[in-house]
């Protein structure tokens, strides 16, 4: 039920997913893999739109214009 990838934007707020893929120019992958947004982290949508509101760890950040469209995640189920 949880195989396909989905464009971090169509995550909906409260939920949770595993990134797969950060695509776009080098910098900016480099830029996201700092900020803990890299293959294999887990991400926390608080609030989706522009800017969607995200928490990875302790951190909270937002991501503006079409980046939720460059990160793939793997929806994660939500715990009993």
């Amino acid at each position: 039920m949880f195989d396909a990838l989905l464009p971090l934007e169509l995550v909906q707020s409260g939920e949770w997913a595993e990134v797969e893929e950060v695509t776009g120019a080098p910098g900016w992958v480099g830029r996201m893999a700092e900020l803990g947004v890299r293959t294999g982290s887990r991400v926390q949508v608080l609030r989706q739109g522009s800017p969607c509101l995200l928490r990875i760890g302790t951190s909270r950040f937002s991501l503006r214009g079409d980046a939720g469209v460059q990160i793939l995640v793997r929806p994660l189920p939500l715990a009993d």
